[in-house]
């Protein structure tokens, strides 16, 4: 069991070790140098490292072919800061128990974590699993250079635990997202004699049916698929009938359906050329009756469903879990912050949540 004077010295750890990954500028794709200060801490633990890219990964010590995987993943990318931030983003301050710099919050309260949760559960023996620690790459972007690109190399995974700010709370469902290109089309001609046929009435006809279908499956977790067009573009000067009118759709998909079952049933109603940029950002969720929910309920944590997209979209094929320090709302904001409780307490239920889990 972890006694107070072991969380302590993790917490320490963690917090220095987050303190130098705040002065390490890690945009997405740019994030080399926080990847060899992750490889160096792991190795000054007597970890075996894998990398590839930008990506960092140790397994347990006692891995053993019989046992299910569990994987435990953070990203260390940051989004750029903002002209809003009155602090120096890349220069780490702690004030009155809040540690503030670029991605303090997301994710490196989270990331730092379960590394050092990792490292505690790496300790005990006949633990039922192996153990997969993965510090990884362009979560920010959803690129393809981050998770993705070693999933296969990760084997056979039976759990992913993402690491993420949700408060220590049980994030047992999550949005997916995906983004549509539309066009209209239509014929030009002259405004004044109103001649051809106008693509922004054509591109008006779809935007009100995307604006007032609903899709009838609804979640209890994530509520309904939400369609927002954000944008639209359209003309070339006053006295010209447009042929081509571009609109762009944002949608937010629940576990009920998949992202390409959505957009066949765009596709059907609209007149417009449909064209996803992607497919690959599916909702996922876990069964409320698995046993690391059980425990978590058991331990007093509440489920939700979560609005905001993660690296939990990029893993099939097995569950997953989001929970992690912090709050989410500070995340991407000026003068981002973690609370060093955050951070103990972040540690303290990870080792909680696994240590005695049965798969």
């Amino acid at each position: 069991m972890l006694t107070p004077e072991h969380l302590d010295a993790l917490t320490a750890s963690a917090v220095t070790l987050l303190q130098e990954l705040i002065r390490t500028p890690s945009l997405s794709r740019e994030e080399a140098d926080t990847s060899q200060l992750l490889q160096h801490h792991l190795q000054q633990a007597g970890k075996e490292i894998n990398t590839k890219g930008n990506n960092v990964w140790a397994s347990s010590r006692d891995f053993r072919s019989e046992w299910p995987t569990v994987l435990l993943n953070s990203h260390h990318d940051t989004v750029k800061p903002s002209a809003s931030w009155t602090l120096d983003p890349f220069q780490p301050k702690i004030r009155r128990g809040k540690l503030f710099g670029l991605g303090s919050n997301d994710a490196g309260g989270p990331l730092v974590s379960l590394l050092h949760a990792f490292l505690y559960l790496d300790t005990l023996s006949n633990r039922g699993y192996n153990l997969v620690f993965a510090a990884t790459a362009e979560e920010e972007i959803s690129g393809q250079n981050g998770i993705a690109s070693i999933m296969d190399e990760l084997g056979d995974i039976a759990l992913g635990i993402v690491g993420e700010p949700t408060q220590m709370n049980m994030a047992v469902a999550e949005k997916g997202l995906m983004v549509l290109d539309c066009e209209a089309r239509g014929l030009s001609g002259h405004a004044a004699r109103k001649e051809g046929v106008n693509a922004i009435y054509a591109a008006i006809q779809d935007i009100t049916w995307i604006k007032e279908f609903h899709f009838p499956d609804k979640s209890d977790l994530l509520g309904e698929v939400s369609m927002t067009v954000t944008q639209i573009q359209a003309g070339s000067q006053h006295n010209v009938v447009p042929d081509r009118c571009t609109f762009v759709v944002d949608i937010r998909t629940n576990e009920r359906y998949a992202n390409d079952q959505v957009l066949q049933i765009v596709d059907h109603n609209t007149v417009s050329q449909v064209t996803p940029r992607s497919l690959r950002l599916n909702s996922s969720h876990i069964p409320l009756d698995h046993p690391i929910i059980q425990r978590g309920i058991d331990f007093g944590l509440s489920t939700y469903g979560s609005p905001t997209l993660s690296d939990q979209a990029l893993m099939t094929g097995f569950p997953t879990l989001k929970i992690g320090p912090g709050k989410s709302e500070r995340s991407h904001t000026a003068d981002e912050y973690i609370k060093l409780e955050e951070i103990k307490h972040g540690i303290a239920t990870y080792c909680q949540l696994l240590e005695g889990l049965r798969l």
